[in-house]
């Protein structure tokens, strides 16, 4: 009976404060380890943030270790696994912010069950949390001073809308703005981020900039305001990059006009990232398109399956084992057997070989104004495998990885509909990501996508004689078009890093053609994006195909890695 009531008092906790768990080792000095969710409801993809908090009042060391398993319950079996390991010394407390990889979201359901489970010297201890929202249904972040007032009618009003097949799905998730994790990564699940003008200045410098990254990406931030808050006021980009920003009033009691908030972020110009990745690659994916499909040479196996019938049968019968020597056949038949499976085997590996074969798209956002220097990308990528020899890898950059539902066939591995199954494990450890489980399996079709923030000098600069500009990537540019202040296009062509290049005017008519097989190249989500960032003054948009991309499986050769790159162009140093 005490564990129940402990266990529901534990239930209660996590609805009212997100302490998923707490575990107290030593009453009298207080030695307890927390573990606190920053956000009441995780994402249906992306990463969740947790707070893990060890205060260790003891003499001895504390050794925590957390494991974290992500299941979809609605008809698939997506999961994902990943676990931390913590160490307080003596007398000590320790503080550590975890993300925590979610699996990829389901078709028609979406949502995550988060199992989290403490072990270690300082007790044992289990708890999980949930969420579920309907595919097509943004996921959201709000406030806690705007969720309070809010929750009730904006999920009436989401269910009125027609946000939720099961009636049940929540609107939002909230948060605390002075509790905001400083890693973009954390914001990766969520469509849009919803708050006050006063929410905004009370969080801290590292979780502000984590949210205009979040933004370039493609985040749709509102914020309401008591007073005449603007985007300049408040320190927000006028160019939000993929992103968009809105600001609207809100009166002193930040009661809100539910209806007009669901209707906001529903009419988002890009779709929710979790639709897109299960709707938008299985029909008509420029990527795989171009890739071509994969034939099965069906007669060789025949003639290797037909070869070995007789060999077996007729030929081992009357000629291996025939009358009298029946007892041969315990030893004709396996080798028979062997031998075939051996040119089964070596077949196989000739048709398909070993790794694989692939082609990426990337669309990059560069930022080297108000000291960003930072590139925003997106990445499609598809890919073909023979043999592969490992599922083990390690990306090198912090990322969304992300495997999208591609069209069914016996190639395809991860597709849309009841029945997906797979292990999508990804292990964060020293800003890498250690990735094992179904990402890629042999003889398979897959796609993913990816995002991420990188450091970057390059930039497209303009000298001191007009016409004229410097391009500082580490890669050469096939083809550049800019559309200057008066929005009169020009282009250059075959640019080199720390040369300079001549911008040619050239007609309206000469640029659409280029940039809408660029657009076009893309699924509907990057597609939206770059149709967004497209035709901005004072912008550029490039073109090259020795861009590096974000890696992934060493065993994949990636045939072609196409990069459009937009950003501003800007006064040289």
């Amino acid at each position: 009976m005490l564990r129940y009531l402990a266990s529901l008092t534990l239930a209660l906790h996590v609805s009212a404060q997100e302490t998923m768990i707490r575990q107290v080792l030593d009453p009298v000095t207080d030695t307890h380890v927390e573990v606190l969710a920053l956000f009441s409801k995780p994402s249906p993809g992306g990463y969740f943030p947790v707070r893990v908090k060890i205060a260790n009042n003891l003499k001895n060391d504390s050794n925590v270790w957390l494991e974290f398993k992500i299941k979809e319950d609605h008809g698939n079996d997506l999961q994902a696994t990943s676990s931390f390991n913590f160490t307080a010394g003596g007398g000590k407390t320790v503080t550590r912010d975890i993300l925590v990889p979610l699996s990829p979201p389901s078709a028609f359901y979406s949502g995550s069950n988060v199992e989290a489970t403490l072990a270690g010297s300082m007790g044992r201890a289990g708890n999980t949390i949930r969420t579920s929202i309907d595919a097509n249904q943004p996921a959201v972040l709000v406030s806690e001073a705007l969720f309070t007032p809010n929750a009730s009618s904006l999920d009436s009003a989401s269910r009125a809308k027609g946000g939720s097949i099961h009636g049940s799905t929540e609107f939002a998730a909230k948060f605390d703005p002075k509790q905001l994790p400083d890693d973009w990564l954390a914001f990766s699940g969520y469509d849009s981020v919803i708050m006050t003008d006063g929410d905004w200045t009370n969080i801290p410098p590292g979780g502000r900039n984590a949210i205009l990254s979040w933004l370039r990406l493609g985040g749709q931030l509102v914020i309401y305001s008591t007073g005449s808050a603007t985007a300049a006021s408040l320190g927000l980009p006028t160019d939000p990059s993929f992103g968009t920003v809105a600001i609207h009033s809100v009166s002193s009691d930040l009661k809100l006009d539910a209806p007009a908030v669901v209707k906001l972020v529903a009419d988002n110009a890009t779709k929710p990232q979790q639709f897109s990745q299960q709707s938008d690659f299985q029909r008509s994916w420029p990527l795989q398109d171009l890739f071509g499909a994969q034939t099965f040479r069906y007669a060789l196996f025949i003639i290797v399956l037909v070869a070995f019938g007789i060999l077996v049968g007729p030929v081992n019968l009357f000629v291996f084992a025939k009358s009298g020597q029946r007892h041969k056949l315990f030893i004709t038949t396996p080798l028979i057997s062997l031998g075939a499976s051996l040119i089964l085997i070596a077949l196989i590996i000739v048709q398909d070989g070993f790794g694989g074969n692939g082609m990426r798209r990337v669309l990059m956002e560069v930022r080297p104004d108000a000291g960003a220097n930072a590139a925003y990308l997106h990445q499609e990528q598809f890919c073909r495998t023979g043999v592969l020899t490992s599922s083990r890898f390690t990306i090198d950059t912090p990322s969304t990885f992300v495997p999208v539902a591609i069209a069914a066939s016996r190639w395809a591995r991860y597709t849309d509909g009841s029945g997906a199954k797979g292990s999508f494990n990804l292990q964060p450890a020293d800003g890498k990501l250690q990735a094992s489980g179904d990402w890629f399996q042999s003889r398979s079709e897959h796609g993913h996508v990816l995002s991420a923030v990188v450091s970057t000098r390059g930039r497209i600069e303009k000298t001191d004689t007009p016409g004229t500009c410097l391009s500082t990537f580490e890669f050469p540019i096939d083809t550049l078009y800019y559309l200057d202040e008066s929005k009169q296009w020009h282009r250059a062509e075959g640019i080199t890093a720390g040369k300079r290049f001549t911008l040619t005017p050239v007609e309206t008519s000469m640029v659409d053609p280029a940039l809408a097989t660029e657009v076009n190249a893309f699924a509907a989500r990057n597609k939206q994006f770059l149709k967004t960032a497209k035709n901005r003054p004072g912008h550029f948009i490039a073109i090259t195909t020795q861009a590096p991309g974000i890696d992934t499986s060493p065993g994949i050769k990636w045939k072609e890695t196409r990069t459009v790159i937009t950003g501003p162009v800007v006064d040289r140093n």
